[in-house]
């Protein structure tokens, strides 16, 4: 079964992933074969930077009529949990991706992985260690200084085995051993010093119970399990650059003692993806949710895949955003822009049209009929004539925005003022007569007349003509709503630096300092990319992030299915909430607004 291959809604940019598979299919390196994986750690929820590798793994292997497994990197059985399993397959389904029957585990081959390092242990490859982690990570030497061995590393054959067959069974807490592999102390590569490849765990695995008290490690296991599934291209992130030699050097061993296949997989680096004014750490990521912060990790102000989804971002707008964006080398900042505009490219194809009044004030129309109603009629999308066309009651007593209202109107401002015309959208043109006010001198109704000769849609109506075009919805059916009006989690390109980039370079590139993965994370899975930060990154949170406005809608949208998308004419693009709307109480997030007009007037500003 090949991978699923979702309409691209760009086409393919060329790439040197994608011309290593290539030439490699015409070397017939593999036997005409591509088998990519994504190897999640079901540790917590997906979020963009995901979805780029989630796009490339599954995208390449369906361009190439191979197939992507779906492997769970669960070796750490103190941080994973099903639950987290289950989001990430429902996540991956939702970009549009299927892995069939290629669902895997790293528990699957916890059997082959013990039997591989007894191997490793028989051919003088591998010894138990019983040093105490800050020993170890002294001897271990630094960038300038090679390793030193540890007082076990002599340890003999039968003393090993016996030890890692104890610590299998349970024999000794968490923390008294741990087996190394036996490389090269004096290695530039701090990853090829003696690597730790197994730790004892006495806590029970969501899928092998109370089986095992050893736990295999990740740079151990994941080249292993990418051998055994006979993966063809491994695709990493660049803070894995340093391991591919430990990668190699597993995975030989192996094969050269006939207990892996070849050809073996190779692995190949990518840059991660950085975008800006958010944060992809998983640790700031949980400390965001923790420290309530955001609302949990469905909070559509996060930059995981389920609280996109809950914002109104669509598979197609993300698929769209992992194209568009390729595949680089090296590290570079990708302006969320970029990810904004492929949203409303998305959505004002699909997107219907409807009108809501986020900032409600009346207008009256003084010789309307105060008991008269009738049915002004607009297009459900402007260019697509197949989607039909609504009604909108149209009455004495309207609802306008309150911006459209100005007693003293700058230059350039064509909306309602004393003595200014402007047409109704999809109804008539008014005139401005001035305003009501209360005894703290707010507005708290306009006033008009209309001209009952031009309304839309009628011969001749559009034969007078004004600049001003505002919209409207009639007091008597208009239904209340609560409206959402999310913006950038923080207020600054790269939350937490000093220093920030000009904002046109924000997507252009320029290194990013990757945090080291040396002696210090020795008891560690893989440990990802960090930007560097100089300051507490949560002093740059944006306080207006998250608005709400009490709104009125349009009635039809009262009864709109959870996850309907519209587009709210003049106010950008919104979701019918997840979880909230409902007809007794309409809630809608708004995805995006219809251009970007972040750190202009309304919006949240730059320092």
């Amino acid at each position: 079964m090949t991978a699923a291959a979702p309409q691209t809604e760009t086409a393919p940019s060329s790439n040197f992933l994608r011309q290593i598979i290539a030439e490699d299919l015409r070397a017939r390196k593999y036997g005409g074969r591509v088998v990519t994986r994504f190897p999640p750690e079901p540790n917590g929820y997906l979020h963009i930077g995901h979805a780029k590798s989630i796009c490339l793994n599954f995208g390449l292997a369906a361009e190439n009529g191979g197939v992507c497994h779906l492997r769970f990197d669960d070796t750490n059985p103190v941080k994973e949990d099903v639950e987290y399993e289950e989001s990430i397959k429902d996540a991956v389904h939702w970009l549009g991706y299927d892995w069939g029957p290629h669902l895997y585990h790293a528990s699957d081959y916890f059997e082959r992985l013990y039997e591989f390092a007894r191997h490793f242990i028989k051919a003088g490859l591998a010894y138990v260690d019983s040093s105490n982690p800050e020993e170890m990570r002294r001897l271990r030497g630094t960038l300038t200084e090679p390793g030193r061995p540890s007082i076990y590393r002599e340890r003999s054959i039968e003393e090993n085995l016996d030890l890692f067959r104890r610590m299998k069974e349970g024999e000794f807490p968490d923390g008294a051993h741990v087996l190394r592999l036996n490389i090269d102390l004096a290695s530039p590569n701090i990853n090829l010093r003696d690597p730790a490849i197994y730790r004892i765990r006495h806590t029970p695995h969501h899928r092998t119970g109370d089986k095992w008290c050893v736990y295999p490690l990740y740079d151990y296991t994941h080249c292993i399990s990418d051998a055994l599934e006979r993966i063809t291209h491994s695709l990493c992130t660049l803070e894995f650059q340093d391991h591919r030699p430990l990668y190699d050097w597993v995975i030989e061993q192996l094969a050269e003692a006939g207990l892996l296949q070849r050809p073996l997989p190779h692995q190949y680096e990518f840059a991660r993806l950085n975008l800006t004014y958010t944060v992809m750490s998983k640790r700031k990521l949980i400390e965001l949710v923790e420290g309530k912060y955001v609302d949990g990790w469905d909070d559509p102000r996060m930059p995981t895949l389920v609280g996109l989804r809950r914002r109104g971002y669509t598979p197609e707008a993300i698929r769209l955003f992992a194209e568009r964006i390729g595949v680089s080398k090296a590290h570079q900042w990708i302006d969320i822009g970029m990810l904004e505009d492929c949203l409303r490219e998305d959505l004002n194809v699909r997107a219907e049209r409807r009108i809501a009044v986020l900032d409600p004030i009346k207008l009256v129309i003084d010789n309307y009929p105060a008991d008269r109603e009738e049915e002004c009629i607009a297009p459900n999308h402007p260019q697509k004539p197949e989607l039909g066309r609504r009604s909108l009651p149209f009455a004495r007593e309207l609802w306008i925005e309150r911006d459209d209202y100005e007693e003293a109107p700058p230059k350039g401002y064509f909306r309602l003022s004393p003595g200014a015309e402007v047409r109704l959208r999809y109804g008539y043109i008014v005139k401005c007569l001035g305003a009501e006010r209360d005894v703290e001198d707010n507005v708290v109704a306009v006033h008009c007349t209309y001209d009952p000769d031009t309304r839309s849609g009628t011969p001749g109506a559009e034969r007078r003509k004004v600049k001003g075009n505002i919209h409207w919805l009639a007091v008597r059916s208009a239904q209340s709503a609560e409206v959402r009006l999310y913006d950038r989690l923080f207020i600054v390109p790269q939350p937490g630096r000093a220093t920030q980039p000009n904002e046109a370079g924000a997507n252009s590139g320029g290194p990013a300092r990757v945090a080291s993965t040396g002696p210090d994370t020795i008891f560690d899975d893989h440990v990802p990319f960090d930007e560097a930060t100089e300051r507490n990154y949560l002093d740059d949170l944006n306080p207006e992030a998250r608005k709400t406005a009490k709104a009125y809608v349009e009635p039809a949208l009262v009864s709109a299915p959870r996850e309907a998308r519209y587009q709210f004419e003049r106010h950008g693009y919104f979701i019918a909430d997840a979880i909230d709307h409902d007809p007794s109480r309409p809630v809608f997030n708004r995805a995006v607004t219809l251009r970007d007009s972040w750190g202009k007037e309304g919006s949240a500003k730059r320092p």
